[in-house]
């Protein structure tokens, strides 16, 4: 990112803002999902754009910002392609939606924090048996297309600027 470029404390604060009236499944303020993210990249080795991407990464998806606003925002386009990649678009296939991941250099990192946080046992223990089975299925289903089983580490994970990253 450049110094033109929004930070990453810009970018987190625009989209604290943008999901402020906005819950969770479980009634939780939908930012702590948002950091829950951000965090995860981190944690994984993610650099500034991936952290920047996981803070915005529901933001189009959720109608929180418009596609328009992100096309027009202050931030590298590989942040924007990101963003764009893992935003599901109505009525998109899922083997479509994975492959857009899998190609967008940087995404796969994002949403396997994502899917992490929304698969946590402690997060879908809240809600009632059968949105817990079928969120849980659907998030298994994606993480095998994405080829994020057995805990093996994709190659997409590792952060070429910092090879210790697994």
């Amino acid at each position: 990112m450049t110094e033109k470029d929004l930070n990453v404390s810009e970018v987190e604060a625009i989209a604290r803002r943008a999901h402020a009236r906005q819950t969770d499944k479980a009634g939780r303020p939908y930012a702590e999902h948002l950091a829950a993210v951000a965090e995860g990249v981190r944690a994984r080795g993610g650099d500034d754009g991936q952290i920047a991407a996981a803070w915005l990464h529901d933001a189009v998806e959720d109608g929180a910002l418009s596609a328009r606003w992100l096309a027009a925002a202050a931030l590298p386009q590989r942040v924007k392609d990101m963003v764009l990649a893992v935003t599901k678009r109505p009525g998109e296939e899922l083997s479509s939606y994975t492959a857009r991941i899998l190609a967008t250099p940087g995404a796969l990192l994002v949403k396997e924090a994502d899917l992490a946080h929304n698969a946590d046992p402690a997060r879908l223990a809240v809600l009632d048996e059968a949105t817990r089975t079928r969120l849980t299925a659907k998030y298994a289903q994606v993480r095998g297309l994405l080829g994020l089983v057995g805990g093996e580490s994709p190659s997409d994970r590792k952060n070429p600027a910092n090879p210790e990253t697994h």
